[in-house]
């Protein structure tokens, strides 16, 4: 296949990134008011979202002058920051079904498993001097939505970017369905451990702690989606965003090492700092596993694209 006919391609496979989007955004706004929900814009929140759409701009100019590497970053990073602020809408959304939770039934899995929770708690915690480092490994899920649109698109993998973009957005939405039907509010309740001490504070955790109960009693209606947190425990994903960030980075050699061993790390410290059971790091692995695999299978076959619409491609029009 050509240069031409890739970008093209993953062109294509942008738009529908958008499409997945505007679904999302449609379904968020709906459910929004029925919920009770109602959105506050900071003055960072509205930096952050001129910011995407600058960027959405800027890419569309530099695909016009041809400049691709430069043009997919740029749209990429534009596609995920939006859909990490809906995303984060759909789990308030499905956390406001307030079903029974079933943290009790999570930590059956776990043992059924062989898998001691506790005991891998205290083995983390009598070990102080690596703390900082699975606290900085938890907070690589920052990383992805910025690392792959620039590793990927630098490297002229535009179709592998888009792929992930769609992965990523099937993962959530399956992510927030499975959260509502099983809500849990994690571990450090569930087998009463401490939460924070020197040089140790399980963020993750806490937020949801702070939220969760309040999405589901109604009391809380108005959230400010620029310092919106995660309220999901099973599936979770930090686990899914460690084997889509992966797969992502290993259609780049030379990035492998690296992917593996963030991904492992983020992997180890998510039940620690997430308060995550085991058996939610395996569902997210699993989802993010099924998502690529039906993203590839779907988008193997190159795009078919009609005469017209290739005249009007920023791209075959540059």
């Amino acid at each position: 296949m050509s240069v031409e006919a890739i970008r093209e391609n993953a062109f294509r496979l942008y738009r529908l990134n958008w499409i997945a989007l505007g679904v999302l955004a449609l379904f968020d706004g709906v459910f929004n008011p029925i919920v009770g929900f109602s959105l506050e814009l900071d003055r960072e929140a509205w930096a952050g979202l001129s910011f995407s759409a600058a960027l959405v701009a800027s890419g569309h100019f530099l695909l016009r002058r041809n400049y691709s590497r430069l043009a997919f970053v740029a749209l990429s990073v534009a596609q995920l920051g939006f859909l990490g602020l809906l995303a984060a809408m759909l789990t308030y959304i499905a956390a406001s079904v307030n079903l029974p939770l079933q943290d009790e039934m999570l930590d059956r899995w776990d043992k059924m498993l062989g898998m001691d929770w506790a005991a891998y708690y205290k083995f983390m915690v009598s070990r102080p001097e690596l703390l900082p480092y699975f606290y900085l490994a938890y907070l690589a899920l920052a990383l992805p939505p910025f690392g792959v649109p620039i590793v990927l698109g630098l490297t002229k993998n535009y179709v592998r970017l888009q792929r992930f973009t769609l992965a990523t957005f099937l993962t959530i939405f399956v992510v927030a369905f499975l959260s509502a039907l099983m809500p849990a509010i994690g571990t450090y309740q569930m087998y009463g451990l401490p939460t924070e001490f020197a040089g140790f504070k399980a963020s993750g955790y806490l937020i949801q702690l702070e939220r969760l109960p309040g999405i589901r009693s109604g009391d809380l209606h108005i959230f400010n989606i620029s310092q919106i947190g995660g309220v999901v425990t099973f599936p979770s994903f930090h686990a899914a965003a460690a084997g889509l960030a992966l797969w992502a980075w290993w259609g780049v050699w030379w990035m492998r090492p690296w992917a593996f061993m963030m991904s492992a790390m983020m992997l180890i410290a998510t039940p620690l700092v997430g308060g995550h059971y085991f058996v939610d790091v395996f569902a997210g692995l699993a989802i993010a596993s099924l998502a690529i695999i039906l993203v590839s299978s779907i988008t193997t076959q190159p795009f078919s694209v009609p005469s017209k619409a290739r005249a009007l491609s920023p791209i075959t029009s540059a």
